[in-house]
This record gives C-alpha cells, sequence and structure tokens, in this order.
C-alpha cells in the first residue's frame, strides 16, 4: 500500500479525534460508517493516494435530506472500490437493492437483444436518451486527479472522437475556449454543462481548476454527445425527438464501441470489473452506469392514486424534465430505469420500453374515462 504522508499525520491523533460527527446525517455512507469501519481503514490508501476520509468527505460536508437518500461518498480511482471495500461493499447492497460483494454484473451491448422499441407513440413520448458514464484506465478518477492528468484524458479523448466517421463524425468545443456564438448554440441546445454547483459535487472535489480541460464533443447530427471531465472522465449520450427508443439505443451501444475501441488502441481501455461492471465516480452509477430515459405526457396516470406503485413495480423511477428535483411541467415526466447493477443494459433499456408503452395505454384509458385497475402491473 502506497504511504500518503498527509495521512501518516492524521495518525497523530486518536480515531476518536478524527472520526466524523455524522449524528444528523442521512445517507448511505453514514448508515454504514462505524468507528470500527474507520478504524481499519484511515491509515490506508490507494496507490494514488486516496484515503477513506477522501472517500467520504461529500457525505460529511453534506448530511443529506430526511426524504432524498444521497450516497455520500465518492471513488477516487478505481482501487478505491477494493482498498476501501469494507465500506463501499454495504454502500453498494445498501443502493442497489442488496448486490453481494460475490454478485456478477452482466454487461449486454449488442442492440438487436432489444425487443420493440421503435413503436413508442410520439403523440405522448417526446424525445429518448441514453447515457452512461465510463471512465479511462490508468487515470485518477475526478474527485482526485491532477491538472496534468485531467488534461492527458482531454487530448487522448480528442484524439479519438475526431476520429470517428459517418453518422459519428462531429466536433470537439473546449470549455475554455469557444467563442460566445458556439456556446450559445450549446445552450439552445440543451447540451452545454456548467459548472458544478451542487455542494454533493464541489465537497467530492469535482469543480477543481474549472473549466480547464473540460468539453463537449457532439456529431453533426446532434444525436451523439460526449462531455468530458465533468463528474466521471466521459458521459456519453445518445438522444433524439420522438419515441424511436430503438434507434437511439443502437446508436448508443454502437457508438461506444467505436470509442472504446480508439482508446484500448492507446492502451486506455474503460475500467470495467465482473463484479461491479463499469467503474465510475459514484457508487450508485456503477453496473451499467445506465439511464435511458423518455419524455413522456402523463397528465392524467401521473395525479392517479396508484402512479407510484405503478413506477416501483416497472422498476422505473419519474423527474421532472429539467432533471433531479424538478417538477413537472404540464404533465410532462423523464421515466427512466431505476436499476444500474446487477443487470444488463439491454435488461434496463427494455423495462424502459416496456413500462412507457404500457403507461401510455394507461393514460389513453384514462382520457376515454375507463379504469385502469386491471391494468395495474405486477412487481418486475
Amino acid at each position: 500500500m502506497t504511504k500518503n504522508c498527509h495521512n501518516d499525520y492524521k495518525m497523530k491523533f486518536s480515531m476518536d479525534d478524527e472520526y466524523p460527527d455524522l449524528t444528523k446525517h442521512n445517507n448511505h455512507m453514514a448508515k454504514v460508517l462505524s468507528k470500527e469501519i474507520y478504524g481499519k481503514l484511515r491509515s490506508k490508501s490507494t496507490p494514488s493516494g486516496f484515503t477513506v476520509d477522501d472517500v467520504i468527505q461529500t457525505g460529511v460536508d453534506n448530511p443529506g435530506h430526511p426524504f432524498i437518500m444521497t450516497v455520500g461518498c465518492v471513488a477516487g480511482d478505481e482501487e478505491s472500490y477494493e482498498v476501501f471495500k469494507e465500506l463501499l461493499d454495504p454502500i453498494i447492497s445498501d443502493r442497489h437493492g442488496g448486490y453481494k460483494p460475490t454478485d456478477k454484473h452482466k454487461t449486454d451491448l449488442n442492440f438487436e437483444n432489444l425487443k420493440g422499441g421503435d413503436d413508442l407513440d410520439p403523440n405522448y413520448v417526446l424525445s429518448s436518451r441514453v447515457r452512461t458514464g465510463r471512465s479511462i484506465k490508468g487515470f485518477t478518477l475526478p474527485p482526485h486527479n491532477s491538472r496534468g492528468e485531467r488534461r492527458a484524458i482531454q487530448n487522448l479523448s480528442i484524439e479519438a472522437l475526431s476520429s470517428l466517421e459517418g453518422e459519428f463524425k462531429g466536433k470537439y468545443y473546449p470549455l475554455d475556449g469557444m467563442t460566445d456564438a458556439e456556446q450559445e448554440q450549446l445552450i439552445a441546445d440543451h447540451f452545454l454543462f456548467d459548472k458544478p454547483v451542487s455542494p454533493l459535487l464541489t465537497c467530492a472535489g469535482m469543480a477543481r481548476d474549472w473549466p480547464d480541460a473540460r468539453g463537449i464533443w457532439h456529431n453533426d447530427n446532434k444525436t451523439f454527445l460526449v462531455w468530458v471531465n465533468e463528474e466521471d472522465h466521459l458521459r456519453v449520450i445518445s438522444m433524439q425527438k420522438g419515441g424511436n427508443m430503438k434507434e437511439v439505443f443502437r446508436r448508443f451501444c454502437v457508438g461506444l464501441q467505436k470509442i472504446e475501441e480508439i482508446f484500448k488502441k492507446h492502451n486506455h481501455g474503460f475500467m470495467w470489473n465482473e463484479h461491479l461492471g463499469y467503474i465510475l465516480t459514484c457508487p450508485s452509477n456503477l453496473g451499467t452506469g445506465l439511464r435511458g430515459g423518455v419524455h413522456v405526457k402523463l397528465p392524467k396516470l401521473s395525479t392517479h392514486a396508484k402512479f407510484e406503485e405503478i413506477l416501483t413495480r416497472l422498476r422505473l423511477q419519474k423527474r421532472g424534465t429539467g432533471g433531479v428535483d424538478t417538477a413537472s411541467v404540464g404533465g410532462v415526466f423523464d421515466i427512466s430505469n431505476a436499476d444500474r447493477l446487477g443487470s444488463s443494459e439491454v435488461d434496463q433499456v427494455q423495462l424502459v420500453v416496456d413500462g412507457v408503452k404500457l403507461m401510455v395505454e394507461m393514460e389513453k384509458k384514462l382520457e376515454k374515462g375507463e379504469s385502469i385497475d386491471g391494468m395495474i402491473p405486477a412487481q418486475k
């Protein structure tokens, strides 16, 4: 184990002196972290020098909300999940429905295995998107990486993305070098990501040196998008108007595989293992890291007494169309898969396709004043 000098210095103080006060906290980390676990882990660090205090800092600084359970920790590198597994395994289990340290994750990026998805009613389904994150092997993660590492990640990404052809041909826009016109266009397209202002991200160290070595790449058709050096090394998004989730998922799978092939040629594939799937900064995104979602109009169903129960049974979650913690406008919701870890990309998108189709049928019934009691699904 590499030694972290700052960590050695902390060992001059007793565990009681260093143990954080979590009495007012409501997050997965605070639920799991005990003095015993902290005592076992506090002298350890990963080969790049990430410590347990670095892992938990965002959850210590942000006690959370009585009704919204945040994760409360981040990884600083691929090794964090192994070195601090006594803390992270129970957090992962808690966050991912009992996922065990012995469980194996399934990956399936063969878009041909998705059934249907090209027949969602565009009168109700306004847009479709699939996104995920990827971490590049050989670099530390955004909470921990240095300026040089971040710039190296950007350079590798530009090289990889600029070599794409056909439907994936596009352009990279660095955040610190774009023109006002380019910036306005990216905002109008809802592509631009801004400096993280959420304390969950800033306390995890993800906004350091902003906007140095951050940027956005998108294809000429504006249907395939990659964010570089935001919360993860790469955020990959496939999207388009309407309800053709099959086409969105095809582009997502093909584009991801093309990008990874190029990174592998530079000996920098993506972080993945058979237990946790794709390794990402936040434990909530382990596995597929995938969120397949549609903006769907459900003004009647969303006011039905069983709406929340229907979502739970379908293994789906809802957000407002402005993202997490935003309200619905005009009965339009962003509906997406609730699962990330333990089931494959195809399985998770299939749940969205099948669940949204059913909910649109329910909405049409309610419009006619008919009952949907006989359509309430069993728990998936």
